[in-house]
C-alpha cells in the first residue's frame, strides 16, 4: 500500500509539473539598440580576422600599408580566418609585435564606418 501511495503521489507531482509548465509566451526580445554600441558603424579591429580586415576598404588599406599583398599570399585561404596575432608565430618574422601595434594604431585612427 505504501508503494502504491508513493507512486500515486509521485504521479500527481509529475502531472502538476506538466500542468504548471509555462503557458504564457516568452517576452519578445528587445528590438532597440539603446543598450549597446551601434554595431553597424563598427570597423574591424586588430582582433578581427584577417578576412574581415581585408573586406573593409579602409582597413584593407591599413593592411596594405604594413603587409602589402597579404590577401594575395598563397596560403591566404588557410590563414584568413585567423587574427594577425594568431598568424604572427607562423609568419617567419613578417608579422611582428611592433607591426601589429602599428596596424592597431592606424586602425584606431580610422573614422567610424
Amino acid at each position: 500500500m505504501t508503494k502504491t501511495l508513493f507512486a500515486a503521489a509521485a504521479a500527481s507531482l509529475l502531472a502538476v509539473g506538466a500542468a504548471s509548465a509555462q503557458t504564457t509566451p516568452a517576452p519578445a526580445p528587445a528590438t532597440g539598440h539603446e543598450h549597446h554600441a551601434d554595431h553597424h558603424a563598427a570597423r574591424p579591429t586588430i582582433d578581427s580576422t584577417i578576412e574581415a580586415l581585408v573586406a573593409d576598404p579602409a582597413t584593407k588599406a591599413v593592411l596594405d600599408k604594413h603587409l602589402p599583398g597579404i590577401d594575395r599570399h598563397p596560403a591566404y585561404a588557410q590563414f584568413k580566418g585567423m587574427t594577425l596575432r594568431q598568424v604572427a608565430p607562423f609568419s617567419q618574422g613578417h608579422i611582428t609585435d611592433e607591426k601589429i601595434a602599428a596596424i592597431d594604431a592606424d586602425l584606431k585612427a580610422l573614422p567610424a564606418a
